[in-house]
């Protein structure tokens, strides 16, 4: 449905204010799950697009969802203390930009912890806000390459292939980020002091990483890929495509569910006596791709539906709209006139929702900074020094 409104806050963040500069990547994606867990987050936009060829239509850029914008240019001198004043009401600062930036527009952590001493300020970037690699650009694929994931990924005898953007950016930049802030918030609260969130993606992609260092020093990981449990190369953990050219993910690592799998496949599965011993891999590997060749997708699920053979359809992302289970749980709404996902995680006692489409840049910045405190004479002198836009009808 189309979806025009502005509601309230709801969520167990509700009445946490969050300051969002402005940026592309994990910084919009942290935003918006502190949003839709209730916080009030204003977004401190340029005043147009930044021009790097990443834009789309404001309605599909989702990321921006659920908080105001305002059109500010943080180079000029005037906006510093509109930075300023909004950091007196907020309790955290995401800060998108390079290490250095903030400090270079007078608005470093030594001057944001003296006009607030209990604000946060998260630093979100690739390489961190110390090391050789602190102030050079990267992406996802960059910040994946030096921590050993992206080498683990892809297939054998080809390249290392990059998850899309979802490991650095999204799983260690984001929700690292969002994680960092809210410890730090709390123990504000509880101290009176806020403190700088040194949140790198190299560092989140690191620890998501955990068990295959672990895995690594016991010498039990290969580090050839589709050669180990998870990557691949265990037969009964992989994908396999079917009768009409779709595929089937199977997840059968533990005996119970092998078993099982293999007799819905009509394979005797006693011909292996540990399936985790790879010497016996090609030929289960062999025996599971023939077996599912035999059938569509559509008759496997069916054979594997509600049992415990962790065997599953792999769908594209339009096709993910319409799995029952998906529907079931309303994980991907149908808001602002398409698919999009549902707030995350589920909260029993305070739901989150979304709190509104994305913004156009500058969409509220007169209504929004009057909510934070500024005055209509304040902001009338801002937009005449061209430190704020202001658009009709705002």
């Amino acid at each position: 449905m189309k979806n025009d409104q502005t509601h309230s806050p709801t969520g167990p963040l509700t009445g946490i204010n969050i300051i969002e500069l402005g940026g592309i990547g994990p910084g919009p994606l942290c935003s918006m799950l502190l949003s839709d867990a209730g916080a009030n987050v204003l977004r401190l936009d340029r005043q147009a697009p930044s021009g790097l060829g990443l834009e789309r239509e404001i309605q599909y850029d989702v990321q921006r969802r659920g908080r105001k914008s305002v059109a500010i240019d943080l180079k000029n001198p005037a906006a510093r203390e509109v930075v300023l004043k909004l950091v007196e009401r907020a309790d955290a600062v995401l800060d998108p930009f390079r290490p250095g930036v903030l400090e270079k527009l007078g608005l470093g952590p030594d001057v944001l912890l003296a006009r607030n001493p209990e604000i946060v300020l998260t630093r979100i970037t690739g390489w961190g806000q110390t090391g050789p690699l602190a102030k050079s650009a990267g992406h996802d694929i960059n910040y994946l390459s030096i921590t050993g994931v992206l080498a683990a990924i892809g297939p054998k005898n080809g390249r290392p292939c990059p998850p899309l953007n979802l490991v650095a950016d999204m799983g260690a930049g984001a929700m690292f980020s969002a994680f960092g802030t809210l410890a730090a918030i709390i123990d504000a609260r509880r101290s009176g002091k806020g403190q700088v969130v040194d949140a790198a993606m190299c560092d989140g992609a690191a620890y998501l990483a955990s068990g295959m260092f672990g895995w690594c020093a016991e010498g039990s990981y290969d580090f050839q890929r589709e050669s180990n449990m998870l990557d691949g190369g265990a037969p009964f953990y992989g994908t396999y495509e079917t009768s009409d050219g779709h595929y089937m993910a199977i997840g059968a690592i533990e005996k119970k569910f092998f078993d099982m799998t293999m007799d819905k496949l009509g394979i005797d599965a006693r011909q292996w006596e540990d399936h985790h011993d790879k010497s016996g891999w090609p030929e289960m590997a062999r025996q599971i791709g023939a077996a599912f060749l035999r059938g569509a997708r559509s008759e496997w699920c069916e054979i594997f539906e509600g049992t415990d053979a962790c065997v599953s359809p792999v769908l594209n992302f339009e096709e993910a709209t319409s799995h029952h289970h998906n529907v079931a749980r309303n994980n991907l709404l149908d808001f602002d006139g398409f698919h999009q996902p549902a707030p995350a995680p589920v909260f029993s006692k305070t739901p989150g929702a979304i709190q509104c489409a994305p913004p156009e840049f500058g969409a509220h910045t007169e209504t929004a900074l009057a909510e934070w405190g500024l005055s209509k004479e304040d902001i009338a002198e801002l937009s005449r020094q061209k430190a704020i836009g202001l658009q009709s009808g705002n």
